[in-house]
């Protein structure tokens, strides 16, 4: 980790009863803090600034192309050209090297038709948030009752660089049901029975949104 580098955040919001992640740049750096500018939600976009207190978990990518994982805290909030949050430096036996997930996940959104195997709900379109080579997360309309463990199909459009769009047909299964008072459900779905064709298309996608992402962070 050095100056520059770009920390993913996890902290625990007790409102959704979950980890949200944020987004953010290491500004500066000694033998004791890590000086960050202030995070962005992955999801809404918008400037946190975290309790002071507030423990949260830190990722970066190594200059081995590895990712690193540890545990910190916020100690303190400093105002200047750059405002910035402090958090405390791990030891290097804190630093815990990550094991890749098989698939690269990545936030999309994409056009979404969703059909019960069981024919236990209606069909209904939405929007994924995320999507990777084994599985996606979808927005679920608050009339829709869906459980998890169900098996459902569903039918992808998939825009890509080129201008191309691709459709596919897949079956997956319902795998997680997160509820949310204040704002739309969302499921997260693991894909079953792909095609070796069809896997291709989807990590090709996601590879140029992981790209697209990473362009827009040099800017």
């Amino acid at each position: 980790m050095k100056i520059g580098s770009f920390l993913t955040l996890e902290a625990f919001e007790q409102e959704l009863g979950d980890y949200d992640k944020y987004r953010c740049k290491v500004v500066d750096i000694n033998e004791q803090y890590v000086y960050i500018d202030y995070p962005v939600h992955v999801k809404t976009k918008r400037t946190s600034t975290f309790r002071i207190g507030t423990h949260i978990i830190a990722e970066y990518i190594g200059e081995d192309q590895s990712v690193y994982r540890f545990n910190t805290v916020i100690k303190e909030k400093r105002k200047g050209k750059i405002p910035t949050l402090v958090i405390e430096l791990p030891k290097e036996d804190e630093i815990k090297r990550v094991q890749r997930r098989q698939y690269v996940r990545v936030e999309a959104s994409v056009d979404v038709a969703i059909h019960s195997a069981s024919q236990k709900f209606s069909p209904f379109t939405t929007v994924s948030t995320d999507i990777s080579g084994g599985g996606l997360s979808i927005v679920v309309p608050k009339h829709i009752s869906i459980g998890e463990s169900e098996e459902i199909y569903l039918h992808l459009v998939l825009p890509m660089h080129s201008g191309k769009y691709y459709y596919l047909h897949l079956s997956g299964e319902i795998v997680r049901v997160i509820k949310n008072e204040s704002s739309a459900n969302t499921a997260s779905i693991k894909l079953l029975s792909l095609s070796e064709q069809d896997k291709q298309v989807i990590i090709l996608y996601c590879f140029e949104k992981q790209r697209e992402a990473r362009q827009k962070e040099t800017l």
